[in-house]
């Protein structure tokens, strides 16, 4: 089968379009997926180089995808054949090929009114904001949250999960665009962090609201973290997914604040958590509100260009996804 593989840790460029790799075969509880479409996410990059969650080389990357169920496992009871599904979390990963194997339990069915891009989208950015509202922010509606790059494909899931909860929503991005975008899905206050007192304005909105704001999800704490202890309110709650360098904050405003900033990651979800997180997905998708925004394509050969766009962007717009034959 085609894939992508990984025989040494570095840049874009070390992501090889392979022919003939061998495909792999579901054992008893799991089932193997014809991959129509990879999601690309920001993770996979810092995989790609080494830097967390080291894998044994070669490697095939990625960790969502949506596609047809070509074959399952003896024990298998919930797919057959022919199925369409999304899958994420997946024990074996390694989503950037023509086929892949999955738990049953990692799986989902994806609606035919959802295009394959749209299931591969769908994974690792509604589980991760699920995760980060719910379960460690414990966000309840009525509260304010800035989500700090809500353009991006976790920002944007973050929104629709929270507008549907009844939360407030502040949101930042970089570019007219990003902020049209999140605008359009709900958003209360837009602000772009790009320009130049933007964390004024932030503060003089946050000082209309009764109770400030409440609860951060932050995406680059090496750039924002500093920020969002300034911006948040007495005894907020800050959530991180990311960061790509090291940072240096006031700890002293954090005690008179009392507030509370969490690390979190998808990775270390329950079962019992992901599957409250994928009934409230499964009630989106069958509602309407939860609805994926792809902003690029690439075919599976050009993985290495789909991972400098989203490394390079200067205001994401949604999802990148791998298009797989």
């Amino acid at each position: 089968m085609n894939a992508i593989q990984v025989f040494e840790f570095g840049g874009p460029e070390v992501l090889v379009h392979c022919t003939d790799v061998p495909v792999p075969q579901p054992n008893d509880n799991q089932v193997l997926i014809r991959v129509k479409a990879a999601g690309v996410n920001p993770i996979d990059t810092a995989i790609r180089q080494g830097k967390m969650y080291v894998k044994e080389l070669p490697y095939i990357p990625g960790k969502d995808a949506a596609g047809i169920i070509e074959k399952v496992g003896r024990n298998v009871q919930s797919f057959k054949e022919g199925d369409h599904v999304y899958t994420a979390r997946s024990m074996t990963d390694s989503t950037y090929a023509q086929f892949m194997v999955a738990e049953e339990k990692s799986c989902w069915h994806l609606p035919t009114n959802y295009s394959m891009a749209d299931g591969a989208a769908i994974g690792i950015p509604y589980f991760t904001a699920y995760r980060v509202l719910f379960h460690k922010l414990g966000a309840k509606a009525g509260q304010t949250i800035l989500i700090h790059g809500a353009s991006g494909a976790v920002g944007i899931a973050a929104i629709q999960l929270a507008k549907a909860h009844g939360l407030t929503i502040f949101g930042t991005a970089g570019s007219e665009k990003g902020l049209e975008l999140i605008k359009n899905l709900g958003v209360s206050q837009t602000f772009n962090h790009r320009q130049e007192g933007y964390v004024d304005e932030i503060k003089t909105a946050a000082s209309k609201l009764e109770n400030g704001i409440e609860l951060i999800f932050e995406m680059l704490a090496n750039v924002n973290l500093q920020t969002d202890i300034e911006l948040i309110a007495h005894k907020g709650k800050i959530g991180i997914i990311g960061c790509r360098d090291f940072t240096q904050i006031d700890p002293r405003l954090m005690i008179l604040k009392e507030i509370i900033i969490m690390g979190i990651t998808g990775r270390k979800s329950t079962d019992a958590e992901i599957s409250e997180a994928a009934e409230v997905i499964d009630k989106g998708i069958k509602d309407g509100w939860l609805k994926p925004v792809i902003y690029k394509t690439f075919p599976l050969a050009l993985a290495s260009e789909a991972h400098r766009e989203i490394i390079e962007t200067t205001s994401a717009q949604g999802k990148i996804v791998l298009t797989v034959e």
